[in-house]
């Protein structure tokens, strides 16, 4: 009877040894797929292979890149730098003081000569330079709650510190709220040409998106630049900010330091050598911080603006990609090896030598 009993319990402990290794067995169940069995296409690399790809991304990037570099050059580009030019002679040691006083003329006369004739649509840009748009601080401090909707206009949590304004012991918001807005830019430019203005359109620069969606058409500026110490240009009170279209250009963010934004568009055709008389307000401070500032006069083409870099890049690879076809054709035929010779294998060599 004893003998019985030891036998059942050994047979049991050994049944929930073998459960209870079952169970913590961390063996993955066996698929094709995690033991990596399923059809695979495992292409040769061949001599022949390889030079053909070379060659087909040559024939295919050198070619665009010339037309790239070709539509690049055929844009007109005006660029002129009037930051120090319009610092009157006895500001010259202190700018600073200069910009920040409010009761000195800022109204500055330039002559630009324009060096190729230029077709309509002409883009009028602003330039600035070692100007960190994308600070961290900077960039979060505003309220897409607030400029949306009139409903929000006490959501100023995440605009400080140009978040409310003490008006008579009372604390009231600030619309729109944040450094982006209150920073926003504020030199003017005017351009006559043969006694004739030219007019600048201001219409449609900004995203539909952002007129249509991210500014709302019932929210007005209150409080804006009310405080002792003014960021940049003011806003009319009785626009709303979808309508008020240089807000919502500056209120874009540029990811570098040096940027360009739209100033509006010219409609009127430019011939090469015109003078073109550049009357224009130089209100925005940029020389506390060692920035520039430019005037841009631009045309397009298909490609966008002028930019080298594109061309160049295609240039290169395709460049780059010839060169190494045309190395590997010399290898090919000056110095063949049949393929997957097991003699040129590193242990091979070292055996035969």
């Amino acid at each position: 009877m004893n003998c019985t009993l030891k036998r059942d319990a050994d047979m049991n402990e050994v049944t929930n040894g073998a459960s209870k290794s079952k169970r913590i067995s961390k063996k993955p169940q066996y698929s094709r797929f995690t033991q990596q069995e399923l059809p695979a296409w495992k292409p040769i690399l061949t001599p022949g292979w390889v030079i053909t790809s070379f060659l087909a991304i040559a024939f295919l990037f050198i070619p665009i890149g010339l037309v790239s570099l070709f539509a690049s050059e055929r844009v007109v580009e005006i660029v002129y730098r009037y930051d120090q030019d319009c610092v009157p002679e006895m500001y010259r040691g202190n700018v600073t003081a200069y910009i920040q006083n409010s009761l000195t003329n800022k109204t500055c006369i330039e002559n630009i000569t324009v060096p190729k004739r230029m077709d309509p649509p002409i883009f009028v840009y602003y330039q600035l330079d070692n100007f960190y748009q994308n600070h961290r601080r900077y960039v979060k401090s505003r309220s897409d709650k607030q400029l949306r909707s009139a409903a929000y206009e006490f959501s100023t949590k995440e605009c400080e510190p140009e978040a409310r304004l003490n008006k008579s012991r009372v604390s009231v918001p600030i619309v729109p709220c944040g450094l982006i807005a209150w920073s926003l830019f504020n030199d003017t430019y005017n351009l006559i040409m043969k006694d004739k203005v030219l007019d600048i359109n201001k219409k449609g620069i900004a995203w539909k998106s952002d007129t249509k969606v991210k500014f709302g058409s019932n929210v007005y500026p209150k409080n804006f630049q009310s405080n002792d110490l003014i960021g940049g240009g003011k806003l009319n009170e009785s626009i709303p900010l979808s309508e008020q279209e240089d807000l919502i250009v500056w209120m874009r963010t540029a990811a570098l330091p040096t940027f360009r934004k739209l100033y509006g568009k010219i409609n009127t055709s430019l011939e090469a050598h015109d003078t073109i008389t550049v009357v224009l307000e130089n209100n925005y401070n940029t020389y506390s911080f060692g920035g520039q500032k430019k005037l841009v006069l631009s045309t397009t083409s298909w490609i966008g603006g002028k930019n080298d870099f594109l061309g160049i890049a295609y240039l290169t690879v395709g460049g780059i990609c010839l060169f190494m076809a045309l190395n590997f054709i010399l290898l090919y035929v000056f110095k063949p090896r049949p393929l997957g010779d097991p003699s040129y294998l590193s242990w091979n060599r070292k055996a035969v030598n």
